[in-house]
């Protein structure tokens, strides 16, 4: 084969990758590998030397991705959710149901050829109605903090309604 000026072989079969080895005249040269991938095929499933790894967690100098402690990523989103003003109820959803309670009403009252909504008005009922619901639970973990627990149960829920007077 001619040699190029970096001295490397031009033509004829790719070397190294697929094969294993390197090809020099007609004879293959098994390349060196890292001792615990020594009896990995290189295709195929083969057995998996440590459980549900991938390769890419035996090579050396890998590390596993950080695991938190239980309760802080929940805590980090909390905080991300009270900074932010958008709306948490998706649009859609909520529209129709409120469509859907208007028309059940309507079909009892004299409303003949239904209710239309403004786009604005659909908002401002999902406003209010998140901001409701934001104090509703915020009221709810407090009285779940008083019976001495961390974990918010229906029972919760309705004494908060009944101390501030709602209907249940």
């Amino acid at each position: 084969m001619p040699a190029t000026a970096t001295g490397l072989p031009t033509g004829g079969k790719s070397i190294g990758r697929k094969g294993g080895g390197k090809s020099i005249g007609g004879k293959t040269i098994a390349r060196k590998q890292h001792p615990r991938l020594a009896g990995k095929q290189a295709g195929g499933k083969g057995k998996q030397i440590h459980g549900k790894g991938n390769l890419n967690s035996l090579l050396p100098g890998s590390r596993k991705p950080r695991r938190w402690k239980p309760g802080t990523v929940a805590l980090r989103d909390i905080r991300k959710l009270q900074r932010s003003t958008e709306l948490l109820i998706r649009k859609l959803p909520f529209s129709r149901i409120v469509r859907e309670s208007a028309e059940q009403q309507a079909s009892m009252s004299a409303f003949p050829e239904g209710v239309k909504f403004q786009k604005q008005a659909i908002e401002a009922l999902q406003e209010a109605t998140e901001a409701y619901l934001v104090d509703l639970f915020a009221d709810t973990n407090l009285a779940a903090i008083h019976r001495k627990r961390q974990t918010v149960q229906p029972k919760d829920i309705q004494i908060t309604r009944r101390l501030r007077g709602e209907r249940t």
